[in-house]
């Protein structure tokens, strides 16, 4: 999903599901800046603390509705969310910078594929891709608690 993103130096990234960070450490070695959002209060906190303790000063944990995204931070030219959703968040696609890429599996609560969205100008692509099964993504644009 990260290679998918298709990241380069410059670049700013969102990252919906931080978990332990890892993910987002990965993301930090790719791009400029990563925003990385965690529902649960206290796995971001950890995460923040675990970042911080490796000396990453280019990424930014925040507790939050993923589902949402951070529309004060964006546009983003990679967006990866590590959660399945229903469907593709309106909301993540609408924060994409021109030729942006948005990675989400999309699917049941069971089983999804891999969605990779991408913006050129005015025009949204969506291209689907392998199978696979995360965590429900639960927010406003994903599936109740």
């Amino acid at each position: 999903m990260v290679e998918a993103l298709e990241l380069n130096p410059g670049h700013r990234v969102l990252e919906v599901g931080t978990g332990t960070g890892y993910e987002a450490a990965v993301l930090a070695e790719l791009a400029a800046q990563v925003w990385t959002i965690e529902r649960h209060e206290d796995l971001a906190g950890k995460a923040q603390e675990i970042l911080a303790r490796l000396g990453y000063t280019n990424v930014h944990v925040i507790h939050g509705d993923g589902s949402l995204g951070l529309p004060e931070q964006a546009p983003f030219e990679g967006i990866l969310v590590a959660a399945a959703a229903p469907r593709i968040p309106d909301s993540l696609v609408a924060q994409l910078a021109d030729g942006g890429r948005l990675v989400v599996p999309v699917g049941t609560r069971t089983e999804q594929q891999v969605h990779i969205v991408r913006k050129v100008g005015n025009e949204i692509v969506v291209s689907t891709h392998d199978l696979c099964r995360f965590v429900p993504l639960v927010g406003a644009e994903g599936w109740e608690p």
